[in-house]
C-alpha cells in the first residue's frame, strides 16, 4: 500500500508541474482575459471641425457677423465597404477616404468586433469570402499592414501610405496575426 500511495504522489506532482507549463504557456499566447475586455476608441473624421458643446453658460451662443475662415474642404469617399464576420462576429463600415491635402486615410466606422492578440488592420488583395472558407484567405497574396488596430469598438483613421497604389486591394481585414485568421473583412468598392 504505501507503494502506491509514492507512485500516486509522483503522478500528482509531474501532472501538477506540467500544467503550470502549460498555463504560462498558453496564458501569454491565447490571452483569454481578452475574450472580456473592450477596447473604445473614438477618432474624429479626419479633415472634420471639431465642435465643443461643452459649456456652463445657460445663455445661447451668439452669432458674430465677421467673415469665417474658409472651412478645410472635406474628404472625398473613394471606396467604401461593410465588414462581415469571420472568426469573431464583427460589424462596421469601412471607407478609404482622400483628404484636402491628398493624403488618403481607412477610416473604421462603428466597429464592433472582440478583443484579441496582435490584432492588425490589412489592405489585401483576396476576394472577401463569407463564412469560414474567409477565414484564412487574406495572407495567401499582396496585402499592406496599415497599422494595429487601436480599439475593437468606435470609430478609427489609419493613414495610408503614399506609395500605395489603391488599385492593388480589394478588401480590407481585421487580421490576428498570431492565429493568422480574419477576425472580420470588407469587399472594398468605388462610390
Amino acid at each position: 500500500m504505501p507503494r502506491l500511495t509514492k507512485r500516486w504522489r509522483a503522478a500528482v506532482i509531474a501532472a501538477a508541474a506540467v500544467a503550470v507549463v502549460v498555463t504560462a504557456v498558453a496564458l501569454p499566447l491565447f490571452q483569454p482575459w481578452r475574450l472580456f475586455t473592450d477596447r473604445v476608441v473614438d477618432e474624429a473624421l479626419p479633415g472634420a471641425v471639431p465642435i465643443s458643446t461643452n459649456s456652463s453658460s445657460t445663455t445661447p451662443p451668439t452669432v458674430s457677423a465677421k467673415p469665417r475662415a474658409r472651412q478645410p474642404a472635406t474628404p472625398t469617399v473613394l471606396l467604401t465597404g461593410k465588414l462581415i464576420t469571420h472568426e469573431h462576429e464583427t460589424k462596421g463600415t469601412v471607407a478609404v477616404l482622400r483628404l484636402a491635402d491628398g493624403s488618403r486615410v481607412l477610416r473604421l466606422e462603428n466597429l464592433s468586433t472582440s478583443d484579441g492578440p496582435d490584432l492588425k488592420v490589412w489592405l489585401s488583395d483576396a476576394r472577401t469570402v463569407p463564412g469560414r472558407d474567409g477565414w484564412h484567405v487574406f495572407d495567401d497574396d499582396n496585402y499592406l499592414s496599415i497599422g494595429r488596430l487601436k480599439g475593437n469598438h468606435g470609430n478609427q483613421n489609419y493613414v495610408i501610405p503614399k506609395d500605395a497604389d489603391l488599385g492593388d486591394f480589394r478588401s480590407v481585414a481585421i487580421w490576428c496575426d498570431r492565429f493568422n485568421v480574419s477576425f472580420g473583412a470588407a469587399e472594398l468598392k468605388t462610390v
